[in-house]
Formats: structure tokens, sequence, C-alpha cells
């Protein structure tokens, strides 16, 4: 384990912006890498993040999607998933006190063990965790976070007094469907959040409820972590709950948790019970409010030193006690269960009969069970697996995963047979993501997730059909018709048609999944996905922000118009990115950074990785220390004869990007022929600053900087100097008067 250099535990109570904290420190540096404890969160997280810094530089990684560009600064992942071999100056895990969970609770301790950054380290969490952070870390620093607005007890509630923007929680799907039926009946209509929705049905759920399409919201605890909510009350329906091993009553910090998502920002909150339910104990609603509860004595753990002998030797090494008694050995896991399943099945034991084989078997049995239902079929499942992948070619046969995949694709059902589909078809498209181990992994990966789509999609409508009036919903637009002014093509008049909503929907999702590549920006700023009219790059504070606009912005819902709009925005910021040659200027104008660093990056900020040398600059590239110049050199900032340049800043498409957004800024369309050609007449840049659209004026002409540069670098050589007038295509008209000024 790599030593860092700074160990930070940020502790304290719901809504005090800790995540939100620890993103901003992750930015501040060149690399970093974030661990969360749901998909949905880490997939929120992950928005926020492109929307700051672009796409090409964030990778998504949780067990059933992959977004990774070809080289990123930032990993967004769930705790499980993180790629702790990944090396990266900045890391965090939230939800740092799931170390005590008592089936995830081994992954987050072996990251509080284990996973750091080669500068920072940081763990997020409850005060809770203190007393055992400062015993396993003395080192470490402590900063408590301040609840940003009060929480207070309502006392009890009937169901029909509840005031709007409520949520009501309650611990089992048949419960939340019966207590949403009668908030239908009530209020009209209401949106519903479980754990077994994938994260596009929860989005849409959600986003019904953040856009006041509806006024309340059932749920289970899945909305106690990672969704951030405008809620201003919480209602339990129940104090106790079912976790897989007992029906038990909840614990005052699992209550504190949940109540903790009523009121947000400084939006004061308010928590306590439906009349059906028991009564909260005042001890209990003390603790609450004051944010005071039970510190954390023991983290599950379990082995990271396994021996791959045997399949027994493996359980063995898994069922090590640890030596310290600030930990407990994991009581209970899936992987460790369908291991100890397949140990004694004689057609396992008979390949699993070396280190390579126990392995195998051992990453095969890792494969999550999302159904949670009974041991067998899931053991079933893994046992195929390993006995596929153990034998001839080592790959899974195309007959059987559509075997297993076909019947899943079937959107007819109620409520329950769609999402025990959702919860199926999780499992293979986290085995289409083992691309060793699937043939034509791609081609599995897009059928899964189109799957997992459809039939989130058809569940949702389920849910709105079954929980929402119709009258609810009356407001939505039926064919949204939109001309693009300035455009041709397909800007220019396009049509949607939205019968139920699905079709709208289907087109938000496909904009905000879409890779980088996917979306096109022309040089009008007009961006468009599948040939369809999206959004447009708009004037902004400078060149740097560019603002962003739906074509058709009272078409969408609130949640998808803020999904479609986070995307755009995403997408604006790799157009600035790839107009700076990907120049990542945000990490280094830091306050952490060398103050010559931060003043040399702000000016390629300034000017889109293009500057002209001058005395201040010139003594800034001297003042800054061997750290600093590798890590410019590093970036390809080469120093020519009038220019600090960015390599990648004077490509051509680079230079395309830099002439759109110059235009968007000056609110003036491109001038002709720039930035294509080398050489330009006064004319064509009158009344414009040549520097923003990467010219510099030689007498009568403009010449582009990275012409200009060839150029000045071959005055002193006749013949490489008249090659490189060819090769940019520079008449024979002007070389004379570009030489002559340029010599001066």
């Amino acid at each position: 384990m790599e030593p860092t250099s700074l160990l930070v535990a940020e502790l304290g109570p719901t809504n005090t912006g800790k995540t939100w904290r620890a993103i901003e420190r992750m930015l501040e540096h060149d690399s970093g890498m974030i661990g969360l404890p749901l998909r949905l969160l880490a997939r929120e997280v992950y928005d926020r993040v492109t929307a700051r810094v672009g796409e090409a530089r964030v990778a998504l990684v949780t067990g059933e999607e992959k977004r990774v560009p070809a080289h990123p600064s930032y990993w967004v992942c769930t705790v499980e998933a993180m790629p702790v071999g990944q090396a990266v100056d900045f890391l965090a895990v939230d939800e740092i006190q799931l170390c005590a969970h008592r089936e995830r609770g081994h992954v987050f301790s072996d990251r509080l063990l284990h996973a750091r950054g080669r500068r920072e380290t940081w763990f997020l969490g409850a005060e809770s965790m203190r007393p055992v952070l400062r015993a396993l870390f003395p080192e470490v620093t402590f900063r408590r976070s301040e609840r940003l607005s009060q929480l207070r007890s309502f006392g009890a509630r009937s169901l029909k007094s509840l005031p709007p923007r409520s949520a009501v929680v309650a611990f089992s799907t048949d419960r939340v469907y019966e207590l949403a039926h009668s908030l239908r009946e009530l209020r009209g209509g209401v949106a519903v959040v479980l754990g077994g929705l994938s994260p596009r049905t929860r989005n849409a759920q959600v986003a019904m409820y953040q856009a006041g399409e509806v006024q309340y919201l059932v749920a289970t605890d899945a909305i106690g972590m990672g969704l951030n909510l405008d809620l201003e009350r919480i209602a339990f329906a129940s104090l106790s709950k079912f976790d897989g091993f007992e029906q038990r009553a909840l614990a005052v910090d699992e209550l504190g948790q949940i109540a903790g998502r009523a009121g947000r920002h400084v939006q004061d909150g308010q928590f306590g019970t439906l009349t059906s339910a028991p009564a909260l104990d005042p001890r209990v609603v003390s603790a609450i409010e004051a944010h005071r509860f039970p510190s954390v004595q023991r983290l599950v753990w379990r082995s990271v030193e396994l021996d791959f002998e045997d399949p027994r030797a493996l359980l063995d090494s898994l069922s090590v006690a640890p030596n310290r008694e600030l930990f407990t050995r994991v009581e209970r896991a899936d992987d460790f269960d369908a291991l100890k399943a397949l140990a004694s099945d004689d057609d396992v034991a008979g390949i699993a009969t070396d280190r390579e084989h126990v392995a195998l078997l051992w990453d095969v049995c890792r494969i999550p069970d999302f159904r949670k239902g009974l041991l067998g079929e899931h053991v079933r499942i893994v046992k195929d697996v390993f006995l596929q992948l153990a034998q001839g070619p080592g790959r899974l046969r195309e007959d059987w995963l559509h075997q297993k995949v076909a019947p899943l694709d079937d959107l007819k059902g109620d409520l329950h047979t769609l999402t025990a589909r959702l919860e199926a078809i999780r499992t293979w498209t986290y085995i289409s993501h083992r691309s060793a181990w699937v043939r034509d992994a791609a081609h599995w990966q897009q059928k899964t997730r189109a799957i997992e789509d459809a039939l989130g999609d058809a569940l949702h409508q389920r849910l709105v059909e079954r929980f929402v009036q119709r009258s609810a919903l009356a407001a939505r637009r039926r064919r949204v018709a939109v001309t693009a002014p300035e455009a041709s093509g397909p800007f220019a008049q396009f049509a949607r048609f939205v019968e139920t909503g699905s079709n709208l929907e289907d087109f938000v999702q496909r904009a905000v999944e879409a890779r980088g590549q996917a979306l096109h920006v022309d040089g009008w700023g007009h961006v468009s996905l599948e040939g369809e009219a999206l959004g447009k790059l708009v004037r902004g504070s400078d060149r740097l922000t560019p603002g962003v606009a739906l074509v058709d912005g009272d078409a969408w819902n609130g949640g998808q118009r803020a999904r479609l709009e986070r995307r755009l925005a995403a997408f604006a910021r790799d157009v600035v990115a790839e107009a700076m040659g990907g120049f990542p200027a945000e990490a280094l104008t830091a306050d952490g950074r060398a103050a010559p660093l931060r003043a040399i990056a702000w000016r390629f900020a300034r000017g889109l990785g293009i500057v002209r040398s001058d005395a201040a600059l010139l003594e800034q590239v001297r003042l800054l220390d061997p750290e600093s110049h590798r890590r410019l050199d590093g970036l390809g900032v080469r120093q020519g004869a009038r220019f600090l340049l960015i390599e990648g800043a004077t490509t051509t498409a680079a230079l395309e990007r830099r002439a759109m957004l110059t235009s968007l800024f000056d609110g003036r369309p491109r001038p002709a022929g720039v930035p294509g050609a080398a050489v330009v007449s006064r004319e064509v840049l009158a009344g414009r600053d040549a520097g923003a659209y990467g010219y510099e004026w030689l007498g009568p002409v403009a010449v582009r900087v990275d012409a200009l540069e060839g150029i000045l670098a071959s005055l002193s050589n006749p013949r490489r100097l008249e090659q490189a007038f060819d090769q940019l295509g520079i008449q024979a008209a002007v070389r004379a008067l570009v030489v002559k000024h340029a010599s001066t």
C-alpha cells in the first residue's frame, strides 16, 4: 500500500454537503476516484462531474455499467467496482459507516484499509465512525460537517393529513404498493421508489416527483442513501423491517439516515410516523434531531489473503478470523455461500484442482445475486458459467446465453413480474461486462442493456397507470413540432409524437447514455443525436463556459429537461476541452498548485491553449519548479517563437472548435475560410480579434498561429521555408509579404 500524504475523515449527518466537497476536492487534482454505495448515486455523481469537466475525462464503473474513455482523469464507481489498482492522486469512499453492514461491510472495510490516493484520501460518513477511525489511523485528520438545515419531529399524522412534498417510508414492496394505492385515492397520484427498481425506472419515478407532476412519494429505505430529493417531511409507516435474517426494529442511526432525507440544503425538514404505526420513542426523536447516534463498535471484515490451492483451502482462507478486536468476520456473503455450495459439487470439484481454476471459480462465485431468491437458483447459474469457462474454448455458449436472456425480453405482466425480470436481467448485464467470458461482449452488453431499459420503461408505465390518476398527467404535450432558426438539413424542422410519453423518455435516455462521438455539433453550435436536433450551444459568460439550450424546452417534463441539460452541459465541456487539446486547466488552477503554474494554466484557459509570449509569461515559465515543467511537458506544451502552445490545440479539429466557440461568444457568423485557410485578408477578420480565432496579424494579412510558428522556424532555411509555404497552401503572391513582416 502506497503511503498517502493526507488522510481525511469528513464526518457528519445527512445534508451536510460532504459528497459535494469531496467532488470539488477531487477535481482540484490531476486524477481521482470516488467510491459510492449505490449504482444510482454513482450515476448522479458521474453526471455532476461530467457537466464540469466533460465526458472525455471521466470513467463510470459499476458492476453493470462501464463507461471508460481512452484516457480518464477521474473515476466514479460503486465501492464494490472500484479499480483499486488504478493509481490516482485523490481517492474518496462515501458512506464509510457501511463498514459495519452485515453483508457489504467487508468490502467497505477493505477499501478503508487498503484503498489510497497518492496525495489525499477521504472517508465520508457518519459521526459514529469517529472512535474506530481514530483507533485505526492515529494520523487521520477529522473534519466535522454540520447539517445545513434543521430536522424536527412532527409527531404522528394520518395518511390523509400529510401535506404535499411528503414521503412515506415502508419496508416491504407489498406495503409500499398498498400505501401508494391509498395515496392515489386521496391525492390523485404518487411516485414509488423501491430498491428493486432499475436506475432508469427510479429516475423516471423521481423525475415525476421532482417536476411536481405528483406531490407524494412512497418508498422503502432505498431513499435513505443516495437520492437527493426536494422532500419536506418523512413519515414512517413502520419501525421494523426484515433484513434477510429476521424481522427486527430499526436502529436509531438507520431511522436517522432515512429521516435526514427531509429538508435539503438550507430548507428545514420534518420527520414522524403515520398514526397507524407505533410512536417514536422520545429518546429516539431527540437523538435524530440532534444527530447523536451510538458509535460503531466493530467493522465487518474478510481476509484478502486467499489460498487458491483448492476450493476447501479457499473457503478456509475466507473464514479466517480477524486479528484485531475492532473487526468481526463477515457472517454471510453471497459469493461465499455460492462457493460453499459448489465446493462439494462433484462436477466442479473434478475441474477446480489447480490454482488457475480455483481462482476462476472464485471469480464466477462473485457474480451478484440480484434476485435475492432461493440460493439454489443462483448457484445453478454460477455452476453453469464456471463449467463452460473452465472447459473447451473458455467462453460462454451463445445458444445458452440466448436461452437465458431471451425469456426476459417480455414486457407483459404485473408489477411483481416486471420487477423480477428486471432483477434477473441485471445478472446477465453483469456477466456481459466480463468481456473475457463472452464472445462478442459488446453485442451482449447492448442486448442486456436494451432489455433492462425496456423493462424499466414498462415498469414505470405500470406504476404510472396504477398510482397516478390520468388528470395528474393531462398537461403532458402530445405532439411537438419545432423549427430551429439558422439551421438546415435535420435541423430545419422535426416533430415528436408522444402518445404515452414512452417515446420521448426513450429519446431522453438515448441522449443521456450516448457517448460523446454519438453527438454531433455543427459550426453554429447546433447539437444533434442520430440526425435529430437536441439543442444548441449558446453564448455564455466567456468562451470557456458556453451555455446550453434545448431546441424544444417545453416538450419535456422537469426531470427529462434536467437530464438533457446536464448531458448538453457535459458535451459542451468536451467541446471546450477539444479546443484546448485536452488541457486540464481546472486541475492546474487549483489552490494547491504552485503560483506560476496556476498563472500559466489560467492564461492557457483564456487563450484556449494558445498564449502569446510576453515578459510576464516568460517570467512565469522561468519560475516553474521541475515538477511543474514535467507536468506541462507531459500535456504537450511547447515554446514557439512567438507563442506558448499546447500541441493539441493547433490541430484542425481543435481550431474548428475554437472558431465555433469564438463565433458563439461574438454573436456573429464564423469568418469565411476560418480556420481552414492558413492566411486570410484583413477584410475577412475586419473588426474581430484575430487572436481569438487563432491568427496573428502580419501587416495586411492574418496568419494562423500554427502556420506562423512553422514559418518562423524555417526563415533561416529558404528551401525548408518554401516547403512550408507549399504544405500550407499559401499563395506565391503573399509569400514575400509574410516573410517581410515575420522577419520583423
